[in-house]
C-alpha cells in the first residue's frame, strides 16, 4: 500500500491529490483560526479540523508524509485493538484494507475509522469512555455516533448516550470558540447532488444507456450526475436514509435480547443502511465497514460473520471501480456500469441481510 502511494502520480493528482491540494489547503486556512468559507469541498463537521491539523505536530516532515505516518499509527492502533479483542477480526481488518490499494492512506477514514472501533470495543467494560469517543467520532464524521446505537438497556445506554452528547457539545463548543465559520460546512453538504458511485448514480447511469439525457459533471468536489429527474433521486435518497432511521429506532425500542456483539451488529447495520442509501458511495466508505465487520468477528456471538465476508469482495470491487477503472465508470462504459452494478448490488444485499440477521437475533418473533 505504501509502495502504491509512493509510486501514485506525486503531486497535485492522482489519488494522493487530496492530501497534496484540498487537506493542505485546509490547513492552511484553519491555521488562520477559519474553518473554510464558501469552499464547496467543505462538507465535514469540525472536529474534522483536529485531523488535518495534526500533521502540523511533525514539522520535521512534508504535510503529505506527517499525513500518511498518522494514518499508520491510526491502522496500527486499529489493528493492535481488534488482536486483543478477537484474531479472527484483526485478520479481516489486516487483509482487507489492503483491498482497496492505497486509498486508505491518502484519507483520513482511517482515523474515523480507529475512533469507532475504540468506541465499539469499550461498550461493554467502559461505557462513558465509549459514548465520548463516539461523541468525538461524531464531530469528526457524524458516523461514528452510531457506535452507541446498540448498546444494552439501562445503566449502559444512559451512560454511553449522555457521555457522547456530552463530548460532542464540549468540543463543538470549543471550536466554535477557536475558529470561525465552524457550521459553514452544512451548507455545502445539503448541496450535494447525486454522486456517480451512489446507487442512485447507478440508476441514472443505467438510464443514459436507454436514452436518459443526463450528463456527469464535476462539481462540490465530485463527479456527479446532472440532468432531468436527479433532484427526484437525490430526494429519493434522503427519504430512504429517513426510512433507515426509523427502521433502526424501531429496533431499538423492540430488541428484547441482548448479547455482548449486539452493540457491534447493531453499528455495523446501522452504517450499512446509511451507506447504501447515501447520495455518496465513495470507495473510501468501505475503510468504515471493513472497521465494523472486524469488530464483529472479535465475538463469538455475532450475527454478521456472513456480513462481514462480503465486505472483502465489496472492497476489492470499489478500488476496481477507483482508481483502476474509473475512467470506464465516469463514461459508463460497460465494464464501469458492470462494475458498479455489482458493487451495490452486493453493497444492498449485504445491508438487506444484516438488518434481517440483527431483528431475528433481537427481537421476539
Amino acid at each position: 500500500m505504501l509502495g502504491l502511494l509512493l509510486v501514485d502520480r506525486v503531486g497535485d493528482t492522482g489519488v494522493a491529490g487530496e492530501v497534496y491540494t484540498l487537506y493542505r489547503r485546509w490547513y492552511e486556512q484553519l491555521l488562520q483560526g477559519a474553518f473554510p468559507l464558501d469552499d464547496v469541498t467543505w462538507q465535514y463537521p469540525p472536529g474534522a479540523a483536529l485531523v488535518f491539523l495534526a500533521p502540523g505536530a511533525l514539522p520535521w516532515l512534508t504535510y503529505f508524509q506527517a499525513f500518511v505516518a498518522l494514518t499508520l499509527v491510526a491502522d496500527a492502533v486499529i489493528t493492535l485493538a481488534l488482536a486483543r479483542a478477537g484474531v479472527r477480526g484483526a485478520w479481516l481488518w489486516v487483509c482487507g484494507l489492503p483491498l482497496l490499494l492505497h486509498l486508505p492512506y491518502a484519507r483520513y477514514d482511517v482515523q474515523v475509522t480507529a475512533v469507532a472501533v475504540l468506541a465499539l470495543l469499550a461498550v461493554q467494560r467502559r461505557p462513558g469512555t465509549a459514548g465520548a469517543l463516539a461523541g468525538l467520532g461524531a464531530m469528526i464524521k457524524v458516523w461514528p455516533v452510531l457506535t452507541v446505537l446498540g448498546t444494552p438497556p439501562g445503566r449502559t445506554t444512559r451512560r454511553a448516550w449522555l457521555s457522547a452528547a456530552a463530548c460532542a457539545a464540549a468540543l463543538l463548543a470549543v471550536l466554535m470558540s477557536g475558529f470561525s465559520h465552524s457550521l459553514d460546512f452544512v451548507r455545502q453538504q445539503g448541496a450535494r447532488g447525486v454522486q456517480i458511485e451512489s446507487l442512485g448514480g447507478t440508476v441514472l447511469q443505467l438510464a443514459r444507456k436507454a436514452g436518459w439525457s443526463g450528463a456527469v459533471r464535476y462539481q462540490y468536489g465530485a463527479f456527479e450526475l446532472v440532468g432531468p429527474h436527479v433532484s427526484g433521486v437525490a430526494r429519493l435518497s434522503l427519504l430512504l436514509s429517513v426510512a433507515a432511521l426509523c427502521w433502526l429506532l424501531l429496533w431499538r425500542v423492540r430488541a428484547l435480547r441482548w448479547t455482548p456483539a449486539t452493540p457491534f451488529d447493531a453499528s455495523f447495520a446501522a452504517v450499512l443502511l446509511f451507506t447504501v442509501t447515501s447520495r455518496v458511495i465513495s470507495p473510501q466508505y468501505l475503510v468504515w465497514l471493513l472497521g465494523l465487520a472486524a469488530v464483529c468477528l472479535t465475538s463469538r456471538h455475532t450475527t454478521q460473520r456472513t456480513v462481514a465476508l462480503l465486505m472483502l469482495p465489496a472492497a476489492a470491487l470499489s478500488a476496481l471501480a477507483y482508481p483502476v477503472c474509473y475512467d470506464d465508470v465516469l463514461a459508463g462504459t460497460p465494464l464501469g456500469l458492470l462494475l458498479m452494478v455489482v458493487r451495490n448490488g452486493l453493497l444492498l444485499f449485504a445491508a438487506l441481510l444484516s438488518c434481517r440477521r440483527l431483528w431475528a437475533a433481537t427481537v421476539a418473533r
